[in-house]
């Protein structure tokens, strides 16, 4: 959180020192020279007025002195676009006072040439992706002042001759990757009134020697590691305004006269760390505070008064054990017109709601006391709440209806009231909501139909109404939302009639329960539209029928319960395809053989007890054998018959489809030919191309690779309406380019996944001069690739992967993988799985693609033994260094058992955010695989990227997962490939862990609503 400089606009000052400057050509090279070499290294072209008809004290962003004509003092080109590295000729412009190039997409290393402007006041280089360490000549800049290089990518230490800039005033080193402890020589910076140092991966204790900044104003050392206690002349800095040293493993008490010591203190962040005792009373007293955070330590006693803290914006105290009267709290809390935010969660608050409740102020969005013991109804007043975003109060006793004054507040986005002894009808006011995300109200006494108004909250994610006494048919409208993604459950209640087919319209539910209550009719057909459900409660019901065949559709189902029902007739074969974990199908009418494959072959995974007339099955079911039938019998004698006539004519058409397929390819000598082996592809030429991307400019290259290149373009649909695409324009003068293009197009045939790239046309043809032309043309992913995300070095720069973002693409290419090794009748093995080949979407869905080196195994190799199996005949084996099986250097064949290599090496990169071939990172290591494997699971926080450090800091929970995470990565890059684990266990142990990250807690466990 950095501050904004607290100094004179740098114009005031700098207009008096400018002067006119003629339009002619200026005699002062040098200062020219170095500009011009600024904008050399600049990639894209923002500085169009940077040009020599104009003298350059006119250019925009750059300042001249009054005193040196023509000599720059000052370059501020803030936000502006710039692309590139900064060039060390900044180093030339030596009376240059100020630099701002915040807000850009600037890399590569700070030059040291910075060092040499012995007259530089401040250096602004925040929010660019700057690399390697502080500038150590910076120590030769002896006036600085302000020192901001907050959101790059620095590392190493914060270098010692940081403490000769005994001006400097102001130093942001925020959210980058340094290592090691807060320095100590920091203390001899007594003029700084701003330091920060947040998201930083620091450890170790906080140096006393920061006693000594007396001028300290804005202190940030919150999300690192920091251990030990805040040394207490720290709370003597009467200066001081924000105390920020959240997210750390602190610990200690606040001393109790901080109010008198602190008077200024405005900001107190003392959360998610290890204090204990009580709050001070003095914080009562306090005139100025307008945030206190304390959550998530083991703070005792009551809450301080607040009914003096006018000033009051956010109150944090979730995960304590303070106690008190909630009626008293909130009351008090009346006087702070500006609060905004209010978090009481999981403490031991009791008493009831006031009815004063309405008079908080307006602009608060956050309000949060759940998991007390607050008792009572909710007051009607808390309509008057307009500005009301999350309202959480589940786990406690509250009694009595929802008012209904409820959809008075149209901003609502979270209601959470699960877990209460709530009576009487919903109030059909919930429809005014329409801006409702999450809406959770499982585990109360609501009774009467759901209201039909609920199909108005367009933007529902999660609808939790379990465990109540709700009757009559569920709603068509709520069926027809969506919107709803998470989860909707409406078991345990009473509700009645036929699941509507409506249910198909909730494409991308993922969880699904409508167990335990009277519904009827049959299994609807139309849920095969849920594609992406991964689990479907029904049991408990009165369903009948068969089990639909479409349920195959459900590619992603892994729990699937439709026992308690009178569902009859066979169990369908489908069920074998698909991946379930659990299946339970008990207690029915089912009849007929039990399946022997998929989930069938694992006892401990099914259930089908109270089905009378099944049959056969694995022997471990104990079921009795099928009997066989005089039709079988029959069907026997005619097999004998027509099967030798059948394969006999199999084979003559083959043989005649052989001679077909060698006369074609001996006819069709490029690539050409492939185009149309895959239907439904756009027919584009040369010209189609060469319009859709501009003449393949430069701007529009978004990559190159050893075989071509890659080019953003843009097309026209029969709509009217512009696709983007990305055109790989093949490098015929590379060898092994039409190969490759042969293998993408090859193993792209016939196969289609959700995770992998979609090819939708190409081009083999010539240009408007007759050479050759051959190019793919896929989807256009406008996140760009994973490799631009996770090191910045391509135009996407300065963004970072949250935790969850990361699992879900370790997921997405786990299941693309599973799916090109097992999904089709032939193999797939890719042979380059890295980040460049991982591409992401709008919605940052992974997809896989560039299958240059990939290999096709026929289905026949599933029938050879195993030492073979899944193994391409192949022994010309290509990759990228860091990502290739070992055993590939010993001309083994390639192999699904490579790729599994490949991606476990991958998944450590994403999760350390090094890469593999940059062995000097890794600590005397010999690779990245020994690295991570020797740190876990004690060391973990050493090897994480410092980014999800914070995270990591949150709790027990947080820290298991990752090293879960990074566990299933070392297990899939072992030497050996007999020990590695197969994709398929990949995919379910991380859809495991994306369970427990996420801590949705769905189904019968109250615990959901633990927001």
């Amino acid at each position: 959180m950095a501050k904004p400089s607290i100094s004179i606009p740098l114009i005031l000052v700098l207009l008096p020192l400018m002067t006119t400057i003629p339009p002619s050509h200026s005699t002062n090279h040098t200062d020219l020279e170095a500009l011009l070499a600024f904008k050399k290294s600049i990639r894209n072209d923002p500085l169009s007025s940077w040009n020599e008809t104009t003298h350059f004290c006119r250019w925009n962003g750059v300042a001249c002195s009054r005193k040196h004509p023509d000599r720059v003092i000052s370059l501020s080109l803030r936000s502006q676009g710039l692309e590139g590295s900064l060039s060390p000729h900044i180093g030339n412009l030596s009376f240059l006072r100020n630099i701002d190039l915040q807000n850009n997409r600037l890399f590569g290393p700070i030059p040291q040439e910075i060092g040499r402007l012995r007259r530089l006041q401040s250096l602004e280089l925040g929010n660019n992706s700057f690399t390697g360490g502080i500038p150590t000549n910076l120590s030769h800049c002896p006036d600085l002042y302000l020192l901001d290089l907050i959101r790059n990518q620095l590392t190493g230490p914060i270098v010692p001759e940081i403490g000769s800039l005994l001006r400097l005033q102001q130093l942001v080193l925020s959210r980058n990757l340094f290592s090691g402890t807060i320095p100590p020589f920091i203390g001899n910076l007594t003029n700084l009134f701003q330091l920060s140092l947040t998201y930083c991966g620091l450890v170790g204790e906080i140096p006393e020697s920061l006693v000594r900044l007396r001028r300290m104003r804005y202190l940030y050392l919150f999300a690192n590691n920091l251990t030990g206690s805040i040394p207490r002349g720290l709370y003597n800095l009467s200066s001081m305004e924000e105390f920020a040293f959240g997210s750390n493993q602190l610990h200690g008490t606040i001393p109790s006269d901080i109010v008198f010591t602190l008077p200024k203190l405005r900001f107190l962040d003392l959360g998610f760390n290890r204090f204990s005792g009580e709050l001070p009373a003095s914080l009562s007293n306090s005139s100025l505070i307008e945030s206190i955070g304390v959550s998530s330590n083991n703070f005792t006693g009551n809450m301080i008064d607040l009914a003096n803290l006018s000033t009051l914006r956010n109150l944090m105290a979730t995960s304590n054990h303070f106690k008190g009267d909630i009626h008293t709290i909130l009351s008090s809390l009346a006087n702070c017109t500006d609060l905004t935010v209010v978090t009481l969660s999981d403490n031991l608050f009791t008493g009831s709601l006031p009815d004063s409740i309405g008079n908080l102020s307006n602009h608060l969005s956050f309000l949060s006391f759940h998991q007390n013991q607050i008792s009572g109804s909710i007051p009607s007043s808390i309509g008057s709440l307009v500005g009301l975003s999350t309202l959480s109060a589940s786990l406690n006793d509250l009694q009595g209806p929802i008012p209904s004054s409820i959809g008075n507040l149209d901003k609502l986005q979270e209601i959470y009231l699960g877990a209460n002894r709530l009576t009487d009808e919903m109030p059909s006011s919930f429809g005014n909501l329409t801006l409702l995300n999450h809406l959770r109200l499982g585990f109360n006494s609501l009774f009467g139909s759901i209201p039909q108004s609920l199909g108005n909250c367009n933007n529902l994610l999660s609808l939790d109404l379990s465990y109540n006494n709700l009757n009559g048919s569920i709603p068509l409208e709520i069926m027809r939302l969506s919107s709803i993604s998470i989860f909707i459950d409406l078991s345990h209640n009473a509700l009645i009639g036929a699941i509507p087919p409506e249910v198909g319209a909730l494409r991308n539910v993922v969880d699904l329960g409508f167990s335990y209550n009277r519904l009827s009719g049959t299994i609807p057909t139309s849920l095969s539209s849920c594609v992406m459900l991964n689990r479907l409660r029904l049991e408990g019901n009165s369903l009948q029928g068969e089990i639909p065949d479409s349920l195959r559709a459900l590619r992603g189902l892994e729990y699937l319960d439709l026992s308690q029902n009178n569902l009859s007739g066979m169990i369908p074969r489908s069920l074998v395809e698909l991946r379930l974990l659990y299946l339970n199908l008990s207690f029915n009418a089912l009849q007929g053989e039990v399946p022997t494959l998929g989930v069938f072959q694992n006892e401990s995974a099914i259930s089908l007890e109270g089905n009378h007339d099944l049959c056969g099955g694995i022997a471990t079911l104990n079921l009795p054998s099928c009997p066989s039938s005089s039709a079988n019998s029959m069907k026997n004698d005619l097999g004998k018959i027509l099967i030798p006539t059948i394969v006999g004519s199999v084979c003559l058409a083959l043989a005649v489809c052989f001679c077909v397929i060698m006369y074609r390819r001996r006819a069709l000598q490029n690539v050409g030919a492939l185009e149309g082996a895959i239907a439904g592809f756009l027919r584009l030429s040369y010209a189609d191309l060469l319009n859709a991307t501009g003449g393949f400019s430069e701007a529009n290259l978004v990559g190159a690779g050893r075989f071509g290149s890659v080019y953003k373009g843009s097309i026209i649909n029969d709509d009217d309406e512009h696709t983007d695409l990305a055109v790989k324009v093949l490098n015929l003068n590379a060898r092994g380019a039409s190969k490759s293009l042969a293998s993408e197009c090859n193993a792209l045939r016939g196969i289609r996944h959700r995770n992998l790239v979609k090819i939708v046309s190409v081009c083999d043809s010539t240009d408007f001069q007759g050479n050759d032309f051959k190019a793919l043309v896929y989807e256009f992913m406008p996140n760009g690739s994973l490799e631009s995300w996770l090191h910045h070095d391509s135009e996407e720069q300065g963004r970072t992967l949250s935790t969850i973002q990361r699992l879900n693409i370790a997921i997405d290419i786990a299941s693309a993988a599973e799916y090109l090794h097992c999904g089709t009748d032939s193999t797939v093995i890719h042979g380059d799985l890295k980040p460049s080949n991982i591409l992401l979407d709008q919605e940052m869905v992974a997809h896989v693609g560039d299958f240059g080196l990939a290999k096709i195994i026929s289905s026949i190799s599933h029938n050879l033994s195993s030492s073979t199996e899944g193994s391409s005949t192949s022994t010309a084996i290509k990759g990228t260094i860091g990502y290739i099986a070992p055993e590939y250097g010993m001309n083994y064949v390639a192999s699904t058992t490579g790729d599994v290599y490949s991606y476990g090496i991958l998944v450590l990169e994403m999760f350390t955010n090094r890469r593999p071939t940059t062995t000097d990172a890794f600590e005397g290591y010999l690779n990245l695989h020994d690295f991570v494997s020797n740190a876990l699971p004690n060391r973990v926080m050493e090897v994480v990227d410092p980014f999800l450090h914070q995270q990591l800091n949150q709790g027990e929970k947080y820290r298991t997962c990752i090293v879960s995470i990074l566990s299933i990565g070392v297990s899939c890059s072992k030497e050996l490939p007999r020990d590695r684990m197969g994709m398929a266990e990949v995919v379910n142990e991380l859809k495991k862990i994306r369970n427990v990250f996420l801590a949705d807690r769905r189904g019968r466990n109250v615990a959901t609503y633990q927001h």
